[in-house]
């Protein structure tokens, strides 16, 4: 199943409504679907420069890794040397920290990704979360 540009649109809209209820900083979202191909970006007025390349790697480590973010920023934290050779062989798509989830279909299938950046990390995992379940699907952090 591939996931459709309207399914993107609905997910990075309901991050982006759950950030502003939480009147969280401008936030970046980034969509890819289950091959790593961006579906969709949308960043809010004010975001920083990078914070479309921070959505789209978080979204990137993953698919890469078939896991919600959350083992990977705690393995990440604890194994720098493992962050750092990830990001290398990545070819820098690889943010270990929190905000990215894994969508998930009924069936529990990977469908794709979403990476939220803006905010503190638990902050974006939090929208990511809101995103893919306004859309109809499973969110998946690792946790």
């Amino acid at each position: 199943m591939f996931l459709t540009l309207a399914q993107a649109s609905q997910i990075i809209d309901g991050a982006l409504k759950k950030g502003r209820e939480m009147k969280l900083r401008p936030l970046g979202v980034a969509v890819l679907d289950a091959r790593g191909v961006l579906v969709a970006f949308s960043g809010e007025d004010g975001g920083g420069l990078f914070r479309p390349d921070i959505a789209r790697a978080k979204a990137h480590g993953c698919l890469g890794f078939n896991s919600g973010l959350r083992p990977l920023a705690d393995r990440s934290a604890q194994l720098p040397a493992f962050a750092a050779a990830i990001s290398e062989i990545s070819g820098g798509k690889f943010a270990p920290m929190l905000g990215g989830a894994l969508i998930r279909n009924a069936e529990g299938q990977i469908v794709g990704a979403v990476g939220t950046s803006g905010d503190t990390s638990d902050n974006d995992e939090v929208c990511s979360v809101a995103g893919i379940t306004a859309a109809g699907f499973k969110a998946d952090t690792g946790a």
